[in-house]
């Protein structure tokens, strides 16, 4: 049996890189997983390529319905959710001096108010199955993991937006996790370091993500900045999307049941920012 058998688990930015990692990882467990990307065919890829029940349903997060949506459509698939990761995101790097304003909201909007929606859009759910367990003398713990980064803890060169946007992360979690507590609803946050994925390839590479608002952003970092965070972190190497993944299956486990308003750091023994 797995850690996650039976649960239901929403898994944003799904199709690709951690998302995709944590979607297998939690399917492996025995979790019946909702796929959501803003890429439609990539998400049914990723849906029909993963071993174990799974729904799907792509769109703009950002868009302002788009976690009411969401959650109906998760509810209508699986009858419940137990489990959430707020995982979907992306880079739009510069300098903070060359940064535009439709720049820099678009990491708030993505990173920060996102994840607030899809907890709000889950509050009735949750909060009234739980007072509905408590009245019959039930403790059931339900799990709401909201994806950082040490950009956030730490700063970033070139990364203002992207910091502000993940460092808002860590309030969300901490705020909910006191408000929510009382519920039983778990609400921790991993901050990941470099992990080798389509955001952290070589800039050289020229992979590229196409916005919500339709702006083709070039994705990676340059390839000498990736040699120097190889370099920085204790354990020699960036980390794997599966060894990514691990942790947030910690965290969305019965394990983790007296884990709470965390921020667990991924980094492989890195503490400072990517470059520095």
């Amino acid at each position: 049996m797995g850690l996650l058998e039976g649960k239901n688990a929403i898994i944003t930015g799904s199709a690709r890189g951690i998302g995709r990692a944590t979607a297998e990882l939690f399917a492996a467990n025995g979790a019946n997983v909702l796929i959501n990307d803003l890429d439609a065919d990539a998400a049914e890829q990723a849906s029909s390529e993963i071993d174990g029940p799974t729904a799907v349903f792509a769109c703009d997060l950002t868009e302002a319905d788009a976690a009411d949506r969401l959650v109906e459509a998760a509810t209508e698939a699986f009858d419940s959710i137990d489990i959430v990761v707020n995982n979907a995101g992306y880079t739009w790097d510069g300098m903070a001096h060359k940064m535009t304003d439709e720049q820099f909201q678009a990491m708030l909007d993505i990173h920060t108010i996102v994840p607030f929606r899809v907890a709000r859009a889950l509050a009735p759910h949750w909060r009234e199955a739980a007072k509905a367990e408590a009245g019959e003398g039930q403790e059931v713990f339900r799990k709401l993991i909201n994806v950082s980064s040490v950009s956030g803890t730490m700063g970033n060169t070139g990364q203002a937006n992207y910091s502000a946007a993940k460092a808002g992360v860590t309030g969300l979690t901490k705020t909910l996790a006191k408000e929510w507590g009382q519920f039983k609803i778990n609400i921790n946050a991993v901050a990941f370091g470099f992990v080798e994925t389509r955001l952290t390839a070589s800039k050289e590479e020229g992979e590229t993500v196409t916005a919500p608002g339709g702006e083709e952003i070039q994705l990676g970092i340059p390839e000498q900045m990736r040699s120097m965070a190889s370099m920085i972190i204790p354990l020699g190497r960036p980390a794997s999307t599966d060894e990514a993944a691990g942790p947030v299956l910690f965290l969305a486990s019965e394990l983790s049941n007296f884990v709470h308003g965390q921020v667990l750091n991924v980094t492989g023994g890195q503490f400072g920012g990517m470059y520095t």
